[in-house]
Parts: C-alpha cells; sequence; structure tokens
C-alpha cells in the first residue's frame, strides 16, 4: 500500500509523476506555439471579404468547435491508416497535430473578436500618418488587441492543460496516465493526489504570469 510514511515508494513515484509531467509540457508548449499563429491567420482568413478564405475556415471552425478533442484526437491518429494505405502516424505528433487544430480554432474566434473591439477610426487615424496596413496591424492594432483578449485566452490556455490528458486516449502516457497506472497498482488515491497538486502549481504558475502581463499591458487602457 502506498502512503506518506513510504519515502521510498513515495520518491519513486514523484519520479515517475515528473517524467509524466514533461510530457504534459510538451504537448501544452507545442500546441501553444503552433496553435496561437495558425489561430490568428484563422482568423484573418474568417475575417477575409474573399468567399473563398472566409468560407472553408467557417466549416474548419465549426468542426473544430462542435466536435469532441477526444474523437479529434482518435480521428487524426486512426484514420490515415484507414485511408492510406501503410500511412501511420505516431501517437504523439498525431496528439500535437489534433490539439494544434482544435486550439487555432478557438484561438481564431478570440482573436476575431478581439480584432474587431477596434474602432475603425484608429485605422484611418494611421492611414493619415503614413502607417501602411501591415504596420497599422502589427504595431497598433495587434498590441490591444492582445490587451483585450488576454482574459479569454488565459481562460483557453488554462484549459489547455487540463485537457493534455486526453492524450492517454491513444496510449500517451502523460501526467494522469501516470497517476492512474500507479493508483491501480497499488490501491491508493495519493498518485491522483500528488497529480492533482502538479496541475494545481502549472495553472496557478499561468494565472501569475497572465496576471503579470495585464500589469504590463495596462497603459493600453
Amino acid at each position: 500500500m502506498l502512503h506518506y510514511g513510504n519515502w521510498p515508494e513515495f520518491l519513486s513515484l514523484l519520479e515517475q509523476l515528473l517524467k509524466g509531467t514533461g510530457t504534459t509540457l510538451q504537448v501544452f508548449a507545442l500546441t501553444l506555439l503552433l496553435s496561437i499563429p495558425l489561430g490568428l491567420l484563422v482568423a484573418l482568413a474568417r475575417m477575409s471579404s474573399n468567399i473563398l478564405l472566409r468560407v472553408p475556415t467557417q466549416i474548419y471552425i465549426l468542426i473544430m468547435r462542435g466536435t469532441p478533442l477526444m474523437l479529434q484526437i482518435m480521428f487524426i491518429y486512426f484514420a490515415p491508416s484507414y485511408i492510406f494505405e501503410n500511412l501511420n502516424i505516431d501517437r504523439f505528433p498525431a496528439a500535437i497535430i489534433a490539439f494544434t487544430l482544435n486550439y487555432a480554432a478557438y484561438f481564431a474566434e478570440i482573436f476575431r473578436g478581439g480584432i474587431a473591439s477596434i474602432e475603425k477610426e484608429q485605422y484611418e487615424a494611421a492611414a493619415v500618418l503614413g502607417f501602411t496596413r501591415v504596420q497599422t496591424f502589427f504595431k497598433i492594432i495587434l498590441p490591444q488587441v492582445i490587451k483585450r483578449i488576454l482574459p479569454a485566452t488565459s481562460n483557453e490556455v488554462i484549459t489547455l492543460v487540463k485537457d493534455t490528458v486526453l492524450v492517454q486516449v491513444i496510449g500517451v502516457s502523460e501526467l494522469f496516465k501516470v497517476a492512474q497506472n500507479s493508483a491501480s497498482r497499488h490501491f491508493s488515491t495519493v498518485p491522483l493526489i500528488v497529480a492533482g497538486l502538479f496541475y494545481l502549481i502549472m495553472n496557478g504558475v499561468l494565472t501569475k504570469v497572465f496576471h503579470f502581463i495585464e500589469g504590463k499591458l495596462n497603459y493600453y487602457r
């Protein structure tokens, strides 16, 4: 029986959970790194006057937001081998692709709402001052958008930490999977409690980071 007084087993548990946490952090970091810029591109395409850009992105967002992430992970992992003979995607890349596509859709809608909230007069004023459209967007509009969408973005990022548990459906061993296996082996809830503390710490750090960023962007009031 695993309990707090059994230090060798507890330290072994911590070592296993730290390895699982490494996988969790990889999924988290790679998803953010890929989905945020993709989300911005999707948002711009979604707002485009070109129907060939706007309609496909609308369909993409509808599918990604309208179906469970777990289903998307399983589809991306299993579907290629059924559709194309001898085409297999490894578990971890499949998970990253699914997470990136899913979260890009959510970030796209957040970005779109932020961009749409900027007054048209600011674009006109920037044009009068001689800014190009690209300069206007990146130097004037985007910093304000970031400030306005920060609360919604922080919610999505914190949700991402918790959603990483879904990669276990295709056999990726992350933090929760390790804790679950250990709890089953030792008939103890301690691994689950410790894993919960790990998630709490990660989300606590993220909350502090977003509060810090909000403080730095206060001049955009």
